[in-house]
């Protein structure tokens, strides 16, 4: 029996896939822990191999890559430093395999606990590789018994309370949680109310860093049994806290450490997309990026990213003109490259849509000039800006936010062409409000200049694809802030047409923008991946059928 406990929780960035790597992070993390007289460091969920693993903990080489790390690591606590609870697959005696939490001490693997809780929606479907596991008991930690539920298995009431009855008296809860706009007041919410229930402290264990199309934010923090917080780790930051745990007579309480603010609103989805662009090209070592800069304001609000998340060195803007590009377009551009430090060329267009017109002149003699034509503008671009990419090695990045790929106003094999897309689930409003943001702050941990990295003209003038003369977007769709309220409530809220005409808007309206929705489907399914911030992003978050013959009749 002990009244003091010294615990560890590392919030840290993992790779998916990455055993050996991650295995060292676990080592140094550790040494790190021990050097502060730490009895216990606490991983995120699954962190020897990556969060989340997908169908890669199906092959047999990945379970004992993962198994073998685990052990390597149980091995290694015989010098009689701290224990470890890490998350790791785990392969049981009857054959099932869990998503689990295995402690680690003394040289070996002193038991696990498995995820009960496997959740099956948004962008989840660990049913499909996972089993569910019993419902587990603590773990016997330096003479503490130690609660470790995961992840989805506070957000239900069963597991703490098994553990709760079964003795525990910290909870430890190893983390996967994805950032989206409002998650962390959701899950401050949900540990207070297991709290609640159960009246033992608990410390919450978030993973960082970008995985796909999915971004973790960290923020990390400890809830003492009287709900008063005595640790808030850092968003957006790797981290090693160390806590201080005594015993009282009303149980278990951290002592008061680091209350870090934790960004909200602009800020934070500012800081998200740079994390999930940054760890997109850093893990899939690219080294560095291209982009097309059209003077507009989707492209410079991804250069303004690219430059925080990477620096300006890897950065590459290219400017494609064609007769229709106005000189404040090529103006503001240049001006935008200037002011981010970033590599400027031009490659006008001019030549390339020519030819592809003249092969296609005799086929399309007798028609109408429109869509096909300025088609092929958007497509003389991409070819050229994946042709850069091929030669230099740099990743395309693709600018289109989530206004016009809910409508389908981009060109699929033209401006959709691409790598990531770091505002894919930005709407065109929030792109504005971003660009204003970006403009009067220094984000923290970004690799821009101060200041106004965005000319302020790209962010007044009316929006253009300047595909034809004298275009504006408002040609073609309604304004942004219409058209993307109505987005919001079809694609995030799955609102009815009825329901969202009663907020306000016209009904002839509604149903076309639900069409547009509806038959761009096929477009959004070839899109390049992107940071998923909001609560419904399109990807696995979001999957509609392409052939769809349904309409809302709801009326």
């Amino acid at each position: 029996m002990t009244d003091k406990l010294r615990i560890a929780l590392a919030q840290l960035n993992p790779v998916v896939g990455d055993i050996a790597g991650n295995l060292q992070k676990a080592v140094e993390a550790r040494r790190e822990a021990e050097i502060a007289g730490a009895d216990l460091i606490v991983f995120s969920e699954l962190f020897l191999t990556g969060y989340p693993p997908e169908d890669l903990v199906l092959k047999g080489a990945f379970q004992r890559a993962a198994r073998a790390a685990a052990i390597d690591l149980a091995r290694q606590t015989v010098d009689g430093g701290p224990g470890v609870l890490i998350g790791c697959p785990w392969m049981a005696d009857d054959g099932k395999l869990f998503n689990a939490v295995l402690y680690l001490d003394k040289g070996e693997v002193r038991g696990y606990r498995a995820k009960v809780h496997l959740p099956n929606y948004s962008v989840f479907d660990e049913p499909r590789v996972f089993d569910e596991g019993p419902m587990p008991g603590p773990f016997l930690v330096r003479g503490v018994r130690i609660g470790v539920p995961i992840c989805e298995d506070i957000w239900f009431p069963d597991v703490v309370e098994c553990l709760e009855e079964s003795g525990a008296e910290i909870l430890l809860v190893p983390n996967g949680s994805p950032y989206d706009f409002n998650k962390f007041d959701a899950r401050m919410q949900l540990v207070i109310s297991r709290i609640r229930e159960s009246g033992l402290p608990m410390a919450y264990v978030n993973q960082l860093g970008g995985q796909d199309e999915l971004v973790f934010d960290g923020a990390s923090f400890v809830l003492n049994a009287d709900l008063s917080l005595p640790l808030q780790m850092p968003a957006w930051q790797e981290r090693i806290a160390i806590t201080d745990w005594s015993r009282g007579d009303r149980g278990w309480v951290c002592a008061p450490g680091e209350v870090a603010r934790i960004e909200e609103g602009d800020e934070a989805l500012y800081l998200a997309v740079v994390q999930g662009l940054r760890d997109y090209v850093k893990k899939n070592r690219f080294p560095g990026v291209v982009l097309g800069l059209s003077g507009g304001i989707d492209s410079a609000l991804v250069a303004a990213i690219a430059v925080d998340a990477l620096g300006a060195g890897k950065v590459h803007c290219v400017m494609l003109p064609y007769r229709y590009t106005s000189s404040e377009s090529l103006e503001d551009a240049e001006a935008c490259a200037r002011l981010l430090g970033t590599r400027y060329d031009i490659v006008p267009i001019e030549e390339p849509v020519k030819g592809f017109t003249s092969a296609l002149e005799k086929m399309f003699e007798g028609t109408q000039t429109g869509t096909t034509e300025e088609n092929l503008q958007s497509r003389a671009r991409g070819v050229i800006l994946m042709a850069i990419s091929n030669k230099f090695g740099s990743m395309l990045l693709t600018t289109g936010n989530k206004s016009e790929v809910s409508a389908g106003y981009a060109t699929i094999y033209g401006d959709m062409n691409g790598g990531f897309n770091p505002i894919k689930d930005l709407y065109k409003t929030r792109v504005f409000r971003l660009a204003r943001w970006r403009n009067a702050h220094m984000p923290k941990g970004c690799l821009g200049p101060q200041g106004r990295v965005i000319p302020e003209r790209i962010i007044t003038r009316p929006p253009s694809a300047e595909l034809r003369p004298d275009q504006k977007d408002e040609d073609s769709l309604p304004p942004y802030e219409v058209l993307d309220d109505i987005l919001h409530c079809l694609v995030e809220e799955e609102m009815s047409v009825r329901e969202i005409v009663e907020r306000g808007h016209d009904r002839d309206l509604v149903k076309r923008v639900e069409h547009l929705l509806y038959i761009s489907e096929y477009k959004r399914r070839q899109a390049a991946p992107g940071v998923k911030v909001t609560s419904r992003n399109f990807g696995r978050d979001r999957r509609y059928p392409i052939v769809n013959g349904f309409r809302d009749q709801d009326l």
